[in-house]
């Protein structure tokens, strides 16, 4: 017999590398006598929509249109480290460095153009500025630079800052499970999160539903086998993921609780968002048929022994 179930988690998550450890990122930007604004930024995008995020904050920094505005992110020639890809940290870190260089160089170029012939940034062509400002001796290319705000914790007394800032989620999961075969099938979730200002609420959304679809990979089927320390199941024939078929509706829910010192009000997302999943599916579990499964993932055949062991228990 199938029995439905619900289950909720809720977690809070810390940006950053956090314990103190040196979290820092670079930015530069530049403007060209051709007319264009190059940000020079050490970002790798794996998935999470870094480069655009980037480049976003940049044009709303630097007030043009978007179009006069690029990115160079993939030459480590050109560009001055920003930190990894990790941690949930690059909307919040490298993004504040990104600012920090564009707001700069706006200030340095309206500088350049200050009360000749009333011109402003938003109606002057960027080559005119460029002279301007090489003629005035106004840097043309500037540094950013964003230092997360971080201390070791003591081990003796338990405070410190380990992390800032925190980002927090939600959710609520339905699951279906045979009680004959310990299969479980993920019917529903729902997913709330506060990363702070969304700078790209489609890419946000699509984050939150990856995010998910991992979480349910890990609650229920993703297992490395080891035989010695060698891994057995090494293909996607035999260490199983979730498909299409395994992905239900998804919906997605965001508290946009601004953040001060983000960018924009923007916190990080990329962690945060599968973090809730597992347990979320594990409570649903035990709500639905009153068993408790420890040892991820909750396979059908450790579901069923759970099961089945409680039903001896009761007799």
């Amino acid at each position: 017999m199938k029995k439905r179930g619900v289950g909720y988690a809720s977690i809070f998550y810390g940006t950053g590398y956090g314990n103190g450890f040196p979290d820092e990122s670079r930015a530069t930007a530049e403007i060209t006598p051709e007319g264009m604004i190059i940000i020079y930024v050490g970002v790798a995008d794996v998935g999470c929509g870094a480069i655009s995020i980037m480049w976003q904050i940049a044009v709303e920094a630097l007030g043009i249109d978007k179009e006069l505005v690029s990115l160079k992110y993939d030459n480590t020639s050109l560009i001055r480290d920003s930190g990894t890809g990790a941690a949930s940290r690059q909307t919040y870190n490298t993004g504040n460095a990104v600012l920090d260089a564009c707001s700069k160089l706006r200030e340095n170029m309206k500088s350049a153009i200050n009360g000749e012939d009333n011109l402003s940034i938003e109606d002057s062509k960027l080559g005119v500025i460029y002279l301007q400002m090489i003629r005035k001796n106004i840097d043309t290319r500037v540094e950013g630079y964003f230092k997360a705000a971080t201390s070791e914790i003591n081990l003796e007394t338990g405070q410190g800052d380990p992390y800032w800032p925190y980002s927090f989620g939600v959710q609520r999961v339905t699951v279906e499970v045979d009680d004959e075969t310990g299969k479980v099938d993920i019917i529903n979730v729902f997913t709330v999160n506060d990363a702070g200002k969304m700078v790209n609420p489609v890419l946000a959304e699509g984050q939150a539903q990856g995010g998910c679809a991992m979480g349910i990979g890990y609650a229920i089927m993703e297992e490395i086998q080891l035989n010695k320390g060698d891994i057995k199941n090494r293909s996607f024939s035999n260490y199983i993921i979730p498909t299409s078929k395994d992905v239900p509706k998804i919906e997605t829910f965001f508290v946009e609780d601004i953040e001060k010192s983000g960018p924009y009000g923007a916190k990080g997302l990329g962690e945060p968002v599968m973090i809730p999943t597992a347990p979320a599916i594990i409570n649903a579990i035990y709500d639905a048929v009153g068993v408790r499964i420890h040892d991820l993932p909750a396979t059908c055949d450790k579901v069923l022994l759970a099961i089945r062991n409680k039903t001896m228990h009761f007799k």
